[in-house]
């Protein structure tokens, strides 16, 4: 966990959720080669189609990748669950012999560490991420990248939890809210992504929704999502902190 951001504890009463893959960074190469060789140690067969992962978690996209390489059984199969359990394991090793690339074969998003940092000097703050990764390798990422000094990463909901992000946004709210003591409501809580699929979980999980047109989703699709604000990138951290505040809610004293 990072420092606190600059706000008394008894004032928290906003909270931010950051994606991560295509909103802050761009490991899309470190994370294929990865996945391929945890998805051939535990089937025994090669990755040939990959499946869409714009806005999913790991867990659906292994079950799908599964179903479209006729690797395996299907999901709610107990020895799919079993499988999958071996599977995580096995990416968390591959990612993790890969973490001296993830600079050098991938990327910061335009703005992504000034976002972040101006976000996090917001009052009344609490932020952290909420992404299809499991846990061990987003925070190998966030590291790399120096983002993780301004994140609650033990609040966080990560590809590690066999749900939607809508549920993980939900389950994220309800540990930001036993760890800080505040109540984060749907007016007070914000998540930053990419993907028309996680426009679409933070309304199911109860929190406003910032697109931002750095992924596969065009601005277009994401305000059709339901986005509240779209921004083209994170270039611009003004705009980032802006759109913020004008979703949250100012501190009722």
């Amino acid at each position: 966990m990072s420092a606190q951001p600059p706000a008394a504890a008894d004032a928290l009463h906003r909270l931010v959720l950051w994606n991560i893959g295509l909103t802050l960074v761009d490991v899309a190469r470190v994370n294929r080669a990865a996945y391929a060789e945890a998805f051939r140690a535990v089937t025994g067969r090669p990755l040939v189609q990959v499946p869409q992962m714009a806005g999913r978690t790991d867990s659906e996209i292994f079950f799908e990748a599964l179903a479209v390489n006729a690797a395996g059984p299907p999901p709610g199969d107990p020895a799919g669950e079993e499988l999958l359990g071996r599977f995580t394991g096995r990416l968390a090793a591959a990612f993790r012999d890969r973490r001296d690339l993830l600079t050098s074969q991938g990327r910061l998003m335009p703005g992504a560490h000034e976002a972040v940092v101006a976000v996090w000097r917001l009052p009344g703050l609490v932020q952290t991420v909420l992404t299809g990764a499991i846990r061990p390798n987003a925070i190998e990422v966030l590291r790399a990248f120096d983002l993780d000094r301004h994140l609650d990463t033990e609040i966080g909901g990560y590809g590690s939890e066999v749900y939607p992000k809508g549920a993980m946004l939900l389950n994220a709210r309800s540990r930001a809210a036993e760890r800080y003591g505040a109540d984060f409501t749907e007016q007070t809580t914000v998540y930053i992504a990419d993907s028309t699929r996680d426009a679409e979980a933070a309304r199911i999980g109860g929190a406003r929704a910032i697109g931002v047109a750095s992924g596969r989703s065009s601005a277009g699709e994401l305000r059709d999502a339901g986005a509240d604000a779209v921004l083209d990138d994170l270039a611009d951290a003004a705009a980032v902190v802006a759109a913020v505040d004008r979703l949250t809610l100012p501190l009722r004293s």
